[in-house]
């Protein structure tokens, strides 16, 4: 796939996120998908790919009346929309459809209609890890996170100030789930859940959703939106669970997917304007700051605090307020693409002036999955 040959022409939230009782989760997936289209002026006629993770593709594409002729339904956690993205732009490259619907929509906190998950004995998890006591995510990224700190010398201090950091993006947002200030103290005495995460170490727990459309760039100017172009991708895989990471300080399938992204681009890290980090949890960003290139081995603490991440830095990472402060369904990776989308068409509530590239990264289960994607506003 030629980089730029692909350009993303709708993009759209839910109506409302946060707390959406009266919406299960296909109801959000439709929803997402509705004003999508209406911000592309599309109908479901115009529509002839999808791609879901978590809801069904025929469950969605039916209930809209679209008849796709490409599907994907790849579930690798929450950088499945990332994925996704990079799927549909070479299978729109391949002329195996023109224009793709890419949806997500999920009841994380109303708990409407939720998929419902149970450790099955028959996998990793279920024989090696869940025996244990492991279970809930937070549960399973203590000892990465713990390794990391370590090695890296990286403080609770330190990650209770990107929170907070995180937190003063989210007070730019009138989106964002949470936008109170907080403080490194008042991080650090919230309630523990697992160590060392305290409760405002966390990702929230929010319902809502999203949805892009993809086309090829020639046709970019027939719609009304700004076009936002797709400069590289990326994807990987380490390993199925946690206790087969190779080094728990660092992730492998974090630099499979930056490296692919930053060479089918053609750009370094100093053309970057503008970057969202999916962070289920804070330590998360200091492992792809340091494994997509960003900085070096154990420097990711410096970038917080100096505050090159924060508003008014040089660097600006997870705009939105990210899954600490923004929204967080549960799979995050949509609400990230959202927001480099936003700041490539020049919209985003806290906008970066100038910005032209935006790099967008995400995790799949508990470190297993990546996905990045290079944006550009610039044809």
């Amino acid at each position: 796939m030629k980089s730029k040959s692909i350009a993303v022409v709708g993009a759209a939230e839910t109506t409302r996120m946060g707390a959406v009782p009266e919406l299960s989760n296909l109801g959000l997936n439709l929803d997402a998908a509705l004003n999508a289209m209406a911000d592309a002026g599309l109908t479901p006629q115009d529509i002839d790919g999808i791609a879901t993770a978590g809801e069904h593709p025929w469950t969605v594409s039916t209930m809209l009346g679209i008849k796709p002729k490409w599907i994907d339904s790849t579930n690798v956690g929450g950088c499945s929309y990332m994925v996704h993205v990079r799927h549909a732009a070479a299978a729109i490259a391949a002329g195996y459809c023109t224009t793709v619907l890419i949806t997500h929509g999920e009841s994380g906190r109303s708990q409407v209609a939720p998929a419902r998950y149970a450790p099955n004995p028959g996998t990793l998890f279920g024989q090696f890890e869940s025996p244990y006591g492991l279970g809930a995510p937070v549960t399973q990224v203590t000892l990465p996170a713990l390794r990391f700190m370590k090695e890296t010398d990286t403080t609770e201090e330190d990650l209770a100030l990107l929170a907070v950091i995180q937190r003063e993006w989210a007070a730019k947002n009138p989106r964002a789930f949470a936008r109170d200030p907080i403080t490194v103290d008042q991080v650090l005495s919230s309630s523990m859940i697992a160590y060392p995460f305290r409760k405002l170490l966390c990702c929230l727990v929010t319902d809502g959703g999203g949805a892009l459309i993809l086309t090829s760039a020639d046709r970019a100017k027939d719609f009304p939106t700004k076009p936002v172009y797709i400069m590289g991708t990326g994807e990987g895989i380490e390993h199925s669970i946690v206790s087969m990471m190779a080094d728990m300080s660092t992730s492998g399938a974090f630099r499979l997917s930056g490296e692919a992204a930053f060479a089918s681009a053609g750009i370094t890290h100093a053309d970057v304007d503008h970057v969202m980090l999916y962070d289920p949890f804070a330590h998360v960003p200091f492992y792809a700051l340091e494994d997509l290139g960003f900085c070096g081995r154990g420097e990711a603490k410096y970038l917080y605090r100096e505050r090159h991440t924060a508003p008014g830095g040089r660097l600006p990472v997870n705009t939105s307020g990210g899954g600490l402060s923004y929204q967080h369904s549960g799979m995050y990776g949509m609400f990230a693409l959202q927001e480099s989308v936003r700041q490539m068409r020049g919209i985003a509530a806290a906008q970066i002036e100038g910005a032209k590239v935006s790099v967008c990264h995400g995790i799949g289960s508990m470190f297993s999955a990546a996905g990045t994607i290079i944006f550009t506003n610039e044809a």
